[in-house]
């Protein structure tokens, strides 16, 4: 007969929880990713590169743009520069996932960060450059354009600067 400890106890309860954290964080990315990549084709076979489409007025277009840069367009002409960091990127965001996550809702954040991480890296490795598509502004005034990628890389950074501050405050004034 097998004797049970706590920590064989433990370890059980761990290893359930674990794989609901990775099937979400794979999943999550997964599902990003073909979002990202199916998206942007239908885009790519349907509209004008330049050429801006209004969805909802001027305020919300359909502007197909070549990005060779990084967010916002810095640093352009540096496509296989921003795919090697965004395969070091990558692993890091896996790395981070595997020393336990402490939360869903963590799982989530590097989810959707893994998701538009790859959708992007695509791009770079495949076309030489990221295709964006959504022009939102009022007028001349006009927001950088993005795509589906880069909003799940948005609300993971969000999600996770608040997942920060709400950590920092249950923690209390001392931290611990």
């Amino acid at each position: 007969m097998r004797r049970v400890t706590g920590a064989h106890l433990q370890a059980s309860r761990v290893a359930p929880a674990g794989r609901r954290h990775w099937l979400l964080f794979g999943g999550l990315a997964a599902a990003v990713f073909v979002v990202d990549q199916l998206v942007k084709a239908w885009i790519v076979s349907s509209f004008e590169v330049g050429i801006p489409v209004d969805l909802a007025g001027p305020y919300l277009r359909i502007t197909i743009s070549h990005n060779t840069g990084a967010l916002f367009g810095l640093f352009r002409d540096q496509a296989i520069l921003f795919a090697l960091f965004s395969l070091g990127v990558i692993g890091f965001i896996v790395w981070y996932h595997g020393r336990n996550p402490r939360s869903l809702a963590q799982s989530v954040a590097l989810g959707l960060l893994l998701g538009g991480a790859l959708g992007n890296l695509i791009d770079r490795i495949r076309l030489g450059y990221v295709v964006d598509f959504v022009d939102m502004g009022i007028g001349s005034w006009r927001f950088y354009t993005y795509n589906v990628a880069d909003s799940a890389i948005t609300a993971a950074l969000l999600l996770l600067i608040v997942l920060a501050f709400w950590s920092g405050r249950r923690a209390g004034p001392g931290g611990g």
